[in-house]
């Protein structure tokens, strides 16, 4: 993947983890309901559109509520 560059990425999110999980996220929302944030994007796939959104700066990631606890978390 050439672009966007996994550098340009890094500068907007700082965990490949984090980005990986937001990424997905978004191109399976892109893919299920077709809302996009980008009037044109230059990949094709969703997962490519959701990378673009990411390094223009319109999806970002939301801080996690810390007075919900999870089942694993018990």
């Amino acid at each position: 993947m050439l672009y966007p560059s996994v550098d340009s990425m890094k500068e907007k999110i700082d965990s490949k983890y984090i980005l990986v999980t937001l990424a997905s996220k978004r191109a399976r929302e892109i893919q299920e309901e077709g809302n996009k944030l980008l009037p044109a994007y230059q990949a094709k796939k969703d997962v490519g559109k959701a990378l673009e959104e990411i390094v223009a700066g319109v999806l970002t990631k939301s801080s996690q509520d810390e007075s919900i606890i999870y089942e694993d978390e018990v």
